[in-house]
């Protein structure tokens, strides 16, 4: 089953989505939906109620664990592999992945009693940029190319069918220990921040913008299924070099050219 996997609605418009959503968790064995700044969700104006009938007897206990978070970052912070969904290609929406794709990498490491996340946007754009980079990983659900727009619940549908297909193939086992769990989306952004501040410092970024040149660096460590341990590693490799950066600069110039402290 899919207990540790969870659906991560962006901005949703309909409080019906929300309910159908829930009915499509409740057939694929899914437990967790996450609404990060929902647009309509509030219990004075009745929204939840409202997506009561859609998610059908079966889905109800699952809307009523509805959270809400302010940010995507919030969302998925606990967990250690983020798949963001589009339908739009190009630019940094590269290395897409089919659901059954995506599935095959998210089975081991549910398995492995880690959180996966999967990520959808508002019913009418879409995740954006900015929202994308906090995906690890991109999925698209191929479609005809006159009819490529799909109901948030039948996109929610596809990929959790494919997920609960795969889990067949990876059944549960005792997770590692806790300094060898994978590191989860928290630590991967701090360890991105850290990365782009070391890098800084060693002059080897752009300093008039450097976020979109980490952008493959962010790709990379969303590939990589840095453990724990590995992480505490090269946080300290990068304190160690930030540490030698900054005594460098303090060094005092020499006649011959050379630096001395």
């Amino acid at each position: 089953m899919l207990h540790n996997l969870s659906v991560v609605l962006v901005k949703t418009r309909f409080p019906e989505n929300v309910g159908m959503v829930a009915r499509a968790c409740a057939n694929m064995g899914a437990r967790d939906i996450v609404l990060v700044d929902p647009e309509r969700w509030s219990e004075a104006d009745g929204d939840p109620a409202k997506a009561v009938p859609l998610a059908t007897p079966k889905g109800q206990d699952i809307l009523s664990g509805v959270r809400v978070a302010a940010t995507l970052a919030e969302a998925v912070a606990d967990c250690a592999l983020v798949f963001g969904t589009t339908a739009r290609t190009g630019g940094w929406r590269r290395e897409l992945l089919s659901p059954e794709r995506a599935a095959a990498e998210a089975c081991p490491v549910l398995a492995g009693g880690d959180r996966v996340a999967v990520v959808f946007g508002p019913e009418d754009r879409g995740l954006t940029n900015d929202e994308i980079e906090h995906c690890h990983r991109l999925l698209t659900i191929p479609t005809a190319p006159d009819a490529s727009s799909l109901n948030l619940a039948q996109a929610v549908l596809v990929v959790l069918y494919e997920c609960l297909k795969g889990a067949s193939a990876h059944p549960f086992r005792p997770g590692p220990a806790p300094d060898s769990r994978l590191a989860n989306h928290a630590e991967l952004e701090l360890l991105h921040d850290t990365l782009r501040d070391t890098l800084l410092a060693i002059d080897y970024l752009r300093a008039d913008n450097p976020d979109y040149f980490m952008m493959p660096v962010r790709r990379f460590l969303g590939r990589t299924r840095l453990r724990r341990h590995e992480f505490d590693l090269v946080m300290g490799v990068c304190r160690q070099v930030k540490r030698m950066a900054a005594l460098a600069g303090t060094a005092t110039p020499r006649p011959d050219g050379e630096r001395t402290d």
